[in-house]
């Protein structure tokens, strides 16, 4: 089982995920309160993580379109929405529904 490790606002959190599972929907059940406000469709940037370890694997041509509209993002961010763990994986999460007194958005579909 892939070693999933996340920095998130109220420390590092550390837990076995699923493989090929999205890596949001991991986060999520692990009891990190992650942004996806799209539902999980790369529509939106606000599951974005910081790679800081691993192999997220291949991006794909929804989030490189979307990624590629905003600026000032560094090499290594990605859509939590849009990868599937296949490595051990460290991450940074970016924005917290907590932090941003916000409801996290409908739950995306594990399809």
């Amino acid at each position: 089982m892939p070693r999933i490790e996340a920095e998130t606002a109220g420390g590092v959190v550390a837990f076995e995920g699923k493989p090929e599972r999205k890596l949001v929907l991991e986060l999520e059940d692990a009891g990190i309160d992650i942004l996806h406000r799209c539902g999980g469709n790369a529509k939106c940037t606000t599951c974005r993580v910081e790679i800081l370890a691993g192999d997220p694997g291949e991006i794909g041509e929804a989030e490189r379109n979307r990624l590629a509209v905003e600026q000032d993002l560094a090499e290594n961010v990605r859509l939590s929405c849009q990868v599937r763990v296949i490595d051990d994986l460290k991450v940074k999460v970016i924005n917290q529904a907590s932090v941003r007194g916000m409801d996290a958005g409908p739950r995306p579909v594990d399809n």
